[in-house]
């Protein structure tokens, strides 16, 4: 025998509670079915209850709207006109029952417990004498003749013994199916209707199957099962297939709505299954409960919250070892009907700290301070104060026993998402860790949470890039064509959140489509600017972000401490910040370094070649790094490997250009800048503290070609093409070739023209290429060389892409 409940939602309309039917039918055991008042109802009673009150003419019109949503549904959903009078006329007689009572409540404008008891309970009794003539062959049971509570607390309170008594009696001779309404009760000692609480048709369902032994409780909803989070703020989350009754109640406790809290108790007590089903989606395997300890792979099970909280604190040196304050505490609390759902208290004993709804704050704060009115006088406590529009989140699991490193996980996570916990608590069961946070931060909480402990089927992280040139525009095309295979190779899903040109921006915490990214940027991206776009950015306060920059813009590269410091990482093919002021610079990496988030930019020197990552683990291994010598400018050793008899320099200049290696205005590079800045930035990488005008400049064109426009730059560079021609020749004969090297020997660094024969390293550099010699104090005689492309866009954007796959593997 099993009982089956299906809530509101379940029996929304005539066409749902054909489904139901349906479902019912399906059984071939005997069964009995819990219903509840139809979606909505009982909140229009009780609205409709409060309009009555306080003399509102407008209640009559919500009685008739609920009058005629259940004479529409009597009509609709039975198809045989004799059966269909019989029940018109029974729902038409509750109805008219209902409407003389809140006509009552409207000319006494009085409204008393007891009667608005009965008014609600006009829902589950008119649903259930539906559901029970449209389920072929069945028996409409009361449940005010079996569930019986008694009043303790100012609370209606389950009589469990008369009640399982009452409940063998009535289903001694049980037929195939039988219909019983849920959430409503009766008092054992005045016989008045009384409720089970919001959700209490659930439990209505599990007292019954508690009381029959039956096999099995099935808990028929709208949903799939309990969720390892919620879907409306996580889209990753899925259902789960298995859990404990500890899980479950751990899980409901704390703002998973899928059950009813009481229910699980009762089916615990005789090891019966609960089984969660969705009406709409009845082929799903749905969540099974029971004793059973799954032991699965993940530490926890889900994540649960409760966005609602306000956290009360009681502080005071007086508090400490004083036996009896935490009972005064709760008994003043009980007292008032205030419910709490977390405790939290220091080991010192002068603070305790609880959590309650936001509604109940001003009454728990009056209350307390009312009972410790003498010790707040005296100064033994200090303060009761409330701290409002908090929330609480709790991570449930019960192969979180005896797991070490649990907590320092969570709170890890959290702590590199920028998110404060204001205060925790766990029981020595360890099957639930919970702590409250600011309520703005609750969607990144749990998405850092669910992704960190690998609830989510894939690891994500959240990109913002801005730049869509030759490096930005290759890049998003490399992670377009990579991302599947990143998804299925590497579980990590990388999930393009914002795109920023010079002038608009797109932002979707969802992801934006890489195929089309330009006509959404063109159609519908929004005007920005630079603070706009930090504001927008900060504003959308999402969980393992990094902002990718791939500019060379200094108001861009201004924004870097504001990301840094609210624990997004940043990579940055752009060299301003990190070749900018050493304060700067330093201050950079120490907020990157406090918050456990990453400050990137290996592609500001060498494109995609791994030197600084190659520097800084030889430093973090011990090694020191004592010189530094290098071709760093790809456009350089491309124009000096490009000079011949037939190629002028100027040519030269141009054909570089033309290939987008050099700057659109060349003189940049020319001019040494550019190295002068990858410079700086290895010199502070090896452990050196450099700026740019520290560092010796021996350059091969003359002042005078670098002022006035870049058109009469192209005008007057010609005039040097036979000097150099003349020069090239020279070096010919001698067997040697130009390199634009750049140095650094213990700190003290310079640029310049140098010729290299045969014999060097560098000789041999082709093309556009880069190469870096260094020497340390283990590769001192034969120094490392790193070697390789240099400049072009595919590379450097394939070098801020191993810099943000690194910022993924951060855990």
């Amino acid at each position: 025998m099993k009982v089956m409940k299906f809530g509101g939602t379940s029996i929304g309309s005539a066409q749902d509670i054909l489904k139901v039917k349906e479902i019912v039918e399906a059984v071939h055991e005997p069964v009995i079915v819990v219903v509840s008042a139809m979606s909505g109802i009982t909140d229009q009673l009780l609205s409709t209850s409060k309009s009555a009150t306080q003399g509102d003419c407008g209640y009559e019109k919500e009685y008739n709207q609920i009058a005629g949503r259940h004479i529409e549904t009597v009509e609709n959903v039975i198809a045989d006109p004799t059966i269909r009078n019989y029940v018109l006329k029974q729902v038409i007689t509750l109805l008219d029952e209902l409407g003389n009572i809140l006509k009552g409540v409207f000319l006494v404008r009085d409204l008393s417990q007891k009667t608005s008891d009965i008014i609600v309970s006009y829902g589950e009794r008119l649903s259930s004498l539906i559901v029970s003539n449209v389920i072929p062959n069945c028996r409409f049971f009361d449940a005010r003749e079996f569930i019986k509570t008694e009043k303790q607390f100012k609370k209606h309170i389950v009589d469990f013994d008369a009640s399982n008594k009452l409940i063998r009696q009535c289903f001694a001779g049980q037929p195939a199916v039988s219909v019983v309404p849920g959430f409503i009760s009766q008092d054992s000692a005045t016989g008045e209707i009384t409720n089970l609480g919001r959700g209490g048709s659930d439990y209505t369902a599990s007292i019954i199957a508690a009381a029959l032994n039956a096999d099995s409780l099935e808990i028929w909803t709208d949903v799939d099962g309990f969720m390892t989070a919620d879907p409306k703020i996580i889209g990753s989350a899925y259902v789960i297939k298995e859990l404990s009754y500890i899980e479950a109640m751990e899980l409901s406790n704390f703002g998973a709505k899928v059950i009813y809290p009481p229910t699980i108790f009762p089916a615990y007590h005789k090891s019966i299954p609960i089984l969660i089903k969705n009406t709409f989606n009845p082929t799903t395997q749905g969540t099974y409960i029971s004793k059973e300890k799954t032991n699965g792979g993940k530490s926890i099970k889900g994540i649960s919250s409760i966005g609602d909280t306000c956290l009360i604190t009681i502080q005071g040196l007086g508090m400490v070892g004083i036996i009896g304050v935490n009972y005064r505490i709760f008994k003043a609390l009980s007292k008032a009907g205030i419910s709490v759902f977390m405790v939290s208290q220091a080991s010192s004993e002068n603070t305790t700290s609880f959590a309650v709804k936001n509604e109940a704050a001003d009454l728990s704060v009056k209350v307390l301070k009312e009972e410790f009115q003498p010790e707040l006088q005296q100064g033994e406590i200090n303060d009761v104060k409330a701290e409002k529009d908090l929330a609480t989140v709790a991570i449930v699991g019960e192969n979180m026993k005896r797991t070490p490193g649990i907590a320092g996980k969570l709170f890890g996570t959290l702590g590199r998402s920028g998110i404060s916990v204001i205060a925790c608590a766990q029981g020595a069961s360890e099957t639930n860790i919970s702590f409250v946070i600011n309520s703005r931060y609750l969607r990144k909480a749990l998405n850092s949470i669910h992704d960190s402990f690998f609830l989510s089927e894939y690891q994500v992280l959240n990109v913002f890039l801005i730049g869509i040139g030759t490096v930005g525009g290759n890049l998003l095309e490399q992670i377009r064509r990579q991302q599947k295979t990143l998804m299925e190779h590497n579980r990590l899903k990388l999930n393009v959140v914002g795109i920023a040109d010079v002038d608009n921006m797109i932002l979707d915490r969802k992801g934006i489509p890489l195929d089309s990214y330009l006509e959404e940027l063109r159609t519908k991206g929004l005007p920005t600017a630079p603070d706009l776009l930090r504001d927008e950015i900060l504003k959308m306060n999402i969980f393992n972000s990094v902002f990718v920059d791939c500019t060379a813009s200094a108001e861009i590269a201004a924004l870097y401490a504001d990301f840094l410091s609210n624990n997004i990482s940043v990579v940055a093919a752009n060299k301003i910040a990190a070749s900018s002021e050493y304060e700067n610079y330093h201050h950079l990496k120490e907020i990157a370094r406090k918050k456990g988030v990453k400050f990137l930019f290996e592609t500001n020197v060498g494109a995609g070649l791994p030197i600084i990552n190659t520097m800084n683990a030889l430093i973090n291994s011990g090694d020191k790094i004592l010189k530094l010598q290098s071709v760093l400018s790809g456009t350089l050793n491309f124009i000096f490997n490009t000079l011949s008899e037939k190629i002028p320099l100027s040519k030269a200049v141009e054909m570089a250009k033309d290939a987008r290696f050099s700057e659109p205005d060349p003189r940049i590079d020319l001019s040494g800048t550019d190295v002068i800045r990858k410079l700086v930035i290895l010199s502070r990488e090896a452990g050196y503290k450099v700026n740019q005008p520290d560092v010796e400049k021996h350059l091969f064109i003359p002042d005078r070609y670098f002022g006035g426009s870049l058109d009469s730059f192209w005008q007057s560079i010609p005039e040097l093409d036979a000097e150099f021609e003349n020069k090239r020749k020279e070096l010919e004969t001698q067997g040697k070739r130009y390199r634009f090297v750049a140095e650094m020997d213990n700190g003290k660094c310079s640029v310049g023209l140098q010729a290299v024969d045969r014999s060097h390293p560098f000789y041999e550099l082709e093309g556009s290429n880069n190469i870096i010699m260094i020497t340390t104090e283990r590769y001192n005689e034969f120094p490392m060389i790193i070697k390789g492309y240099g400049a072009g866009a595919a590379v450097t954007a394939a070098g801020v892409f191993a810099d943000i796959i690194s910022i993924a593997n951060i855990r």
